[in-house]
């Protein structure tokens, strides 16, 4: 049986890890906030997300488990994905002064985001501390990633509206996964998938910077909001064929 020491010790690094988070975020996002003259409404959202995150690890992650190195690099990216997030409603967009190296800069975090993605999940796997929390954790990174990436695009007048179907459609999955509870079995690992997802993270990055024509984003954002239909599509496909297995029996 564990002592109370072995019990505590954990928990409390955890507390830590989210402590310096914290430090890590508020300090980013406050550089931000004076560099870029952001309102006190980007302060507020990235207060609000930096909350919900802290309490999704608080509930979900076991409190007599270390957090390891992986989930440590996920949490120092969610600093970077509060920031992206939070900052993409206030840039500039076709009716304000062009602020090109905010642009830039904006995607450089981007990019270092999109980085820091490949490089937890390669320390999870080096050190074999891979675990389902860590996967989810990065995966919904990659969601609200995504979908601040969206709200940037529309916000600097690079797509219409029709570009937030590119970070709202998981969304959507997940929420129907609710009322069609098929939806919500585990589908396997996929390099199309990833792939696809690569590449929405890419022309969304790429619709950023200063020089690209909001014609030539749009045709790429259009390419890959179809190659993201097409891939969900296949997973709804495999999931309803086997449905079966999943759906609740009723007793005659």
């Amino acid at each position: 049986m564990d002592s109370p020491e072995r019990v505590t010790a954990p928990a409390l690094s955890l507390r830590l890890d989210l402590a310096w988070a914290l430090v890590l975020t508020t300090t980013v996002c406050l550089a931000a906030a004076l560099t870029w003259r952001l309102p006190a409404g980007f302060l507020v959202i990235a207060a609000t997300l930096f909350a919900l995150l802290a309490w999704c690890v608080l509930r979900h992650w076991p409190a007599d488990q270390d957090f390891g190195p992986a989930n440590r690099t996920t949490l120092a990216r969610a600093a970077l994905v509060i920031l992206l997030v939070s900052s993409a409603p206030f840039l500039p967009g076709s009716g304000a002064e062009p602020a090109v190296g905010q642009l830039w800069i904006y995607a450089a975090i981007a990019l270092l985001a999109l980085v820091l993605d490949g490089v937890d999940g390669a320390l999870a796997r080096a050190l074999g501390c891979q675990s389902s929390f860590g996967a989810r954790f990065d995966m919904e990174l990659d969601a609200a990633l995504m979908l601040g990436l969206c709200l940037a695009v529309m916000a600097l007048d690079r797509a219409g509206a029709w570009v937030l179907a590119l970070g709202l459609m998981r969304y959507a999955f997940v929420t129907a996964g609710l009322f069609l509870p098929w939806l919500t079995a585990p589908l396997p690992d996929s390099f199309r998938r990833k792939t696809v997802c690569v590449w929405q993270l890419v022309t969304l990055m790429v619709a950023l910077l200063p020089p690209v024509s909001p014609a030539f984003a749009s045709i790429t954002l259009a390419t890959a909001l179809v190659l993201l239909v097409w891939s969900f599509a296949l997973d709804i496909c495999w999931l309803y064929h086997r449905r079966s297995s999943h759906e609740p029996r009723h007793n005659d």
